[in-house]
């Protein structure tokens, strides 16, 4: 099981140039889990692409749902007083403050590639690179 961040999650279910790491790391652990924040992040995502004309409506709702049954029963509350501590104690927004706790309150890793966390966390943060390599 680990914590995947929204990012990660678009990288698997649109395709793209970091689609091939997100599908290495799926197939090394495909129970991902998130916060509730995720969906939130990942229609806005979504709202990018369509705005760019990268996919249609249709392709859009799709992708949403494929994603919501992914993590159907994976998508978990946090609590503030942990997300408040890490904002304090990091450079990292709340958001992403939601997905360290999370792998905190679980003790698995968080994959993301983003750097900030990557460098603010590098106790519960791992690249997508360095996952598919353990």
């Amino acid at each position: 099981m680990i914590v995947t961040d929204t990012n990660v999650i678009a990288y698997l279910l649109l395709p793209g140039v970091h689609t091939p790491l997100a599908e290495a790391v799926f197939d090394k652990d495909s129970h991902w889990i998130a916060p509730f924040l995720w969906q939130s992040e990942f229609r806005n995502i979504l709202a990018l692409y369509l705005r760019q004309k990268e996919i249609t409506f249709d392709q859009a709702r799709a992708v949403m749902t494929k994603a919501e049954r992914m993590l159907r029963r994976q998508t978990h509350l946090v609590n503030s007083d942990d997300v408040l501590n890490l904002v304090v104690s990091s450079a990292c927004s709340a958001y992403d403050c939601e997905f360290v706790a999370l792998a905190k309150r679980f003790n698995i890793p968080l994959v993301t590639a983003d750097k900030k966390l990557l460098r603010e966390f590098p106790e519960t943060a791992v690249s997508l690179e360095q996952f598919s390599r353990i």
